[in-house]
């Protein structure tokens, strides 16, 4: 049996008040990832950053989380549940606390680190908690609850950031976590169930330290790839060295150490396996794709930032009504058919992205918008059931910290690649569409008023033609970017090949223990 017990043998006292609180610590982590992004801007005008350097911000944070969800599982069976639940809820809050008083760039990306090592263990913990406190008969249900603060929060994020940023200034999307983070940290210290710990437990410090050196090597190659050039500098091939003998160092040592942090069993359930991809590429669509759309809406579409924080709303919402269909139907559907539903209809959605212009309509930009948000909604429901229908109890905690591994690496990659193939393809193309702007174009040697104030001969001119050739090569970086993601996306289908519809465990299954208490 599991550290709290299962909810179908002994009801959980108070239920709904630490679903309150699971909710909060979890709608504030995912909030953070995205709330930033339409205050970005702002930020690097206050924090003297270049708009390559702003982008650190996200990808801090991201990258921290990723780092430190890993030994969550270890930390819990270490220290237990509670106690690590409260500790990183309080660490969290205090984290946002200093981001909003951050004075410069290096201030900035240090406070969000460690706002990201303190938010790592907060979406697992809330999902296991989750999964111990309900009944089988009531998990799909109890996921798409929870679901909504983990896929709701980086969607609706840019909208809350925008307001705050319109209404007082861009520290107020951080001082905001404080109201409810000493709420969610007062809830579960009265409410939340205690769990055991075992203070013999040893942390496997080589595994852990491999793992982050191969993700944090990683990251840095992807976030200063572009500025460097990519690997015609020694740095980044040092970077792109140390990654690979990180992971590759991290997975021998996986599967031959006789006690590593995560337990290696935990693979062999071919469901959870492949739901681990399938949340990589939930992961680098739902971050990349907020990300890529505030600057478009202020950049491109010349929306202020409170209003581009209400277009991106109704992505939320169309996430939250699919989430609370799928939670029902999960029970009567095949879990498969649903996530196949759901990533064709995110493929759509991308496609229809690749032919934005500036001359896209609001309702249909919307109309978009929430078809894409329906389309997460009906996938990440079902990859819950998928991944822990038939995952031992002892393993959810290692579970629910791998999923969100795996999640927040794939938005850190997401944020970064699209980033970097954003700002190259701007370039490339700016110097294709530039090659025809000379004064032997006959477009530029009709006469009028018009090609006298476009003359290339002249500076205004040279000036309006290049922003129109920049806006222009903007445009279609942009539609590149929505290609990328929609070719990502598109082979997380064959996996559903792989997957197996889940039924209910029996009853009297044995229970597995944590590696670490082998």
């Amino acid at each position: 049996m599991n550290a709290i017990g299962d909810a179908a043998m002994r009801p959980v006292p108070h239920r709904a008040i630490i679903t309150v609180c699971a909710m909060i610590a979890t709608l504030m982590q995912a909030l953070d990832s995205t709330i930033a992004n339409v205050a970005l801007p702002y930020m690097q005008g206050s924090l003297s950053a270049t708009s390559d350097q702003i982008t650190w911000v996200l990808t801090s944070y991201v990258v921290a989380a990723a780092i430190m969800t890993a030994p969550v599982g270890w930390l819990s069976a270490r220290f237990g549940r509670k106690n690590l639940f409260l500790l990183c809820l309080v660490g969290f809050t205090v984290a946002s606390m200093l981001c909003g008083i951050a004075q410069s760039l290096s201030q900035m990306v240090g406070f969000r680190l460690l706002q990201g090592v303190f938010g790592a263990a907060l979406v697992p913990l809330s999902q296991a908690l989750m999964l111990d406190i309900y009944p089988p008969a009531q998990r799909g249900t109890a996921m798409a609850v929870w679901g909504m603060g983990v896929m709701v929060g980086p969607i609706l994020g840019p909208t809350l950031g925008g307001y705050l940023t319109d209404v007082y200034n861009w520290r107020w999307v951080f001082y905001v976590n404080l109201p409810f983070g000493v709420l969610g940290v007062a809830g579960l210290a009265l409410f939340m169930p205690k769990a055991p710990t075992n203070p013999s437990l040893r942390f496997d410090w080589t595994g852990f330290g491999v793992l982050a050196l191969g993700l944090g090597a990683f990251q840095m190659m992807l976030d200063r790839g572009q500025d460097k050039d990519w690997f015609s500098s020694s740095e980044i091939i040092t970077e792109a060295v140390l990654g690979g003998l990180g992971i590759y160092l991290f997975l021998v040592h996986l599967f031959t150490a006789e006690r590593p942090f995560i337990a290696p069993r935990i693979f062999r359930n071919g469901n959870f396996s492949a739901s681990l991809v399938m949340m990589f590429v939930v992961g680098v669509v739902i971050l990349a794709t907020s990300a890529l759309l505030a600057p478009w809406l202020q950049t491109l579409g010349n929306y202020p930032v409170a209003t581009a924080g209400l277009v991106m709303a109704p992505r939320g919402i169309g996430t939250m009504a699919a989430m609370l269909v799928a939670g029902r139907l999960t029970a009567r559907i095949d879990p498969r058919k649903l996530m196949a539903f759901g990533l064709v209809l995110l493929v759509w959605s991308l496609y229809q992205s690749t032919q934005w212009t500036p001359d896209i309509s609001a309702g249909q930009l919307i109309g978009t918008l929430i078809v894409q948000g329906a389309a997460l909604g009906f996938v990440f429901i079902p990859i819950q059931v998928v991944a822990f229908a038939t995952l031992p109890p002892a393993l959810r905690t290692d579970g629910t910290a791998l999923l969100s591994l795996f999640r927040n690496v794939g938005s850190a990659i997401g944020v970064s690649v699209t980033s970097a193939l954003l700002a190259h393809n701007v370039q490339v193309v700016h110097s294709e569409l530039g090659a025809f702007v000379t004064p032997f174009n006959r477009a530029l040697q009709s006469g009028g008023s018009v090609t006298q104030y476009l003359a290339p001969s002249n500076t205004v001119g040279a000036q309006v033609l290049d922003a129109l050739v920049n806006n222009q090569a903007l445009i279609i970086a942009y539609i590149d970017d929505y290609k990328f993601m929609m070719l990502t996306t598109l082979p997380a289908l064959l996996l559903l090949f792989i997957m197996r519809r889940p039924g209910i465990p029996p009853a009297g299954a044995p229970a597995e223990t944590h590696a670490a208490m082998d």
